[in-house]
């Protein structure tokens, strides 16, 4: 679950500096950096960052260190081969907030915000994979995605992302000095595409 062995550590990414980071490998392989590192609030939408180039590229040179120090590449060069995994989020502790609709966010119906970059931009929303990276990070104390949140022991947190908020959970254990996931939940939330009526014609016809 934990690559480096370590519930955080300090990731070095040249230009940016050392980081504190948790690096997962639940759901999907994800990096989680603390927003206030890398001077944001965890509010921010998809214009905020995708409109930055250089904000881009940043978020590119810390998932290619991480990948390396996760086993996943064995060069940073070798990321640009690999741009689905890992995935890139940063964590901020709860705050006021707006969604991309403008619907309104109060931080007390919330415990974190996150938000997480895939295929090299940040996404409208969470991806379902990653969602299950937070939750069982968000269950074992002391990585970054668990302290955002306050701290201590959780079985579910409701976060923060771009389009609104969303609820997970997981329990998870150490066996035999390893953290071991037991149990993740997560909710989805779906609409009504279509409706209609179709015709059949009776028999003979």
């Amino acid at each position: 679950m934990f690559p480096t062995g370590n519930l955080v550590d300090d990731l070095d990414v040249p230009g940016v500096g050392t980081l504190k980071a948790t690096m997962i490998n639940v759901g999907i392989p994800t990096v989680f950096v603390n927003a206030a590192d890398i001077g944001y609030t965890g509010m921010e939408l998809q214009d905020a960052i995708n409109s930055d180039a250089g904000a881009l590229a940043m978020f590119e040179t810390i998932r290619a260190h991480g990948a390396v120090r996760m086993g996943l590449i064995k060069d940073v060069h070798d990321a640009a081969k690999r741009q689905h995994t890992p995935k890139v989020a940063f964590v901020a502790p709860a705050g006021d907030c707006t969604s991309s609709s403008g619907k309104s966010i109060a931080a007390c119906d919330i415990d974190l915000l996150v938000r997480a970059l895939s295929m090299g931009k940040l996404h409208h929303a969470m991806m379902g994979t990653c969602a299950v990276a937070i939750a069982t990070a968000a269950a074992i104390p002391g990585t970054l995605v668990n302290l955002a949140a306050g701290g201590g022991d959780r079985t579910d947190v409701r976060f923060g992302h771009p389009s609104g908020t969303l609820r997970v959970g997981a329990e998870a254990r150490q066996v035999g000095g390893q953290w071991t996931v037991t149990k993740a939940v997560m909710s989805r939330s779906a609409r009504v595409l279509m409706e209609g009526h179709v015709r059949v014609p009776g028999e003979g016809l």
